[in-house]
């Protein structure tokens, strides 16, 4: 395991961990945004939920990879769908959020099949 590998992979589980706190506690820079979207606000929870798991798999990948790529892979697909979402809704200037989110994981899953 590289350093870099690491480094990203901590930070990717960092980001999206802040992510999904943002939900659980309704920062309104973050629940604003879902609601304009359209998203139930019953689903907020599940979002959240899923971040969280995500970012835990992301640093338990750290000591079993097969866990980090399944969860990097989970976390690009629900990135994916919050894009397909911002898009749907035709908020294009917030395009940059899910894409923001998703880089690092993205790298981390590059540096991780790299090592």
């Amino acid at each position: 395991m590289s350093t870099a590998y690491t480094i990203v992979a901590l930070f990717a589980a960092a980001f999206v961990a802040f992510s999904a706190i943002a939900i659980f506690f309704n920062f309104s820079f973050v629940t604003d945004q879902l609601s304009e979207y359209g998203v139930p606000r019953s689903a907020w929870p599940w979002l959240g939920a899923a971040k969280t798991a995500g970012a835990i798999g992301l640093v338990v990948g750290l000591f079993v990879p097969f866990i980090g790529v399944a969860a990097a892979i989970g976390l690009i697909l629900y990135f994916t769908g919050a894009l397909i979402t911002v898009l749907r809704a035709r908020c294009y200037s917030h395009i940059g959020a899910p894409l923001m989110y998703m880089a690092p994981v993205i790298g981390a899953l590059v540096l991780g099949a790299a090592a």
